[in-house]
């Protein structure tokens, strides 16, 4: 898995300071995507390794891991959040351009959930007749718990 950049971002995810990564080959390829260059097989290995030197630079000014991708290489994205979860006091996200939230491998990987590919017409988040979600997910349960934007 690659990623192309990241950045420290304040609106992905309510209430947290997120390290985003945008991760290359995105097999989903949404019409009016802002970003049509994580559609390329382009950029540097993600690797545990990066993630650790990312952490030991920003935590604890981060509060969140967030994946911006990975939908093509689930397998190794949920390795690097096992990673993430067992060595540091971060809460881990995900962002999917799929439709449905993919399976998941075990509860209490992921804190927060987004979905749904960007449809410029429809817009994001924020916008009322969106179809992205953004969900909470129980650590216990795994159950899902739908976060809205539209109120802030």
């Amino acid at each position: 898995m690659k990623f192309y950049n990241f950045d420290i971002v304040f609106q992905e995810i309510p209430d947290e300071v997120s390290l985003a990564v945008n991760i290359t080959n995105c097999p989903n390829h949404c019409p009016g995507c802002h970003s049509p260059h994580l559609w390329e097989d382009t950029g540097e290995s993600l690797t545990a390794a990066r993630i650790d030197q990312w952490m030991k630079d920003y935590v604890p000014m981060v509060t969140c891991f967030c994946f911006m991708g990975g939908d093509g290489e689930t397998e190794e994205l949920w390795r690097l959040a096992r990673h993430i979860r067992q060595r540091y006091p971060v809460k881990i996200a995900w962002y999917s351009g799929r439709t449905e939230i993919p399976p998941q491998p075990e509860r209490g990987l992921f804190d927060y959930i987004k979905v749904g590919p960007y449809l410029q017409e429809k817009g994001g988040l924020k916008a009322v007749g969106t179809n992205q979600h953004l969900y909470a997910v129980n650590a216990e349960t795994g159950a899902l718990k739908e976060v809205s934007l539209r109120a802030r």
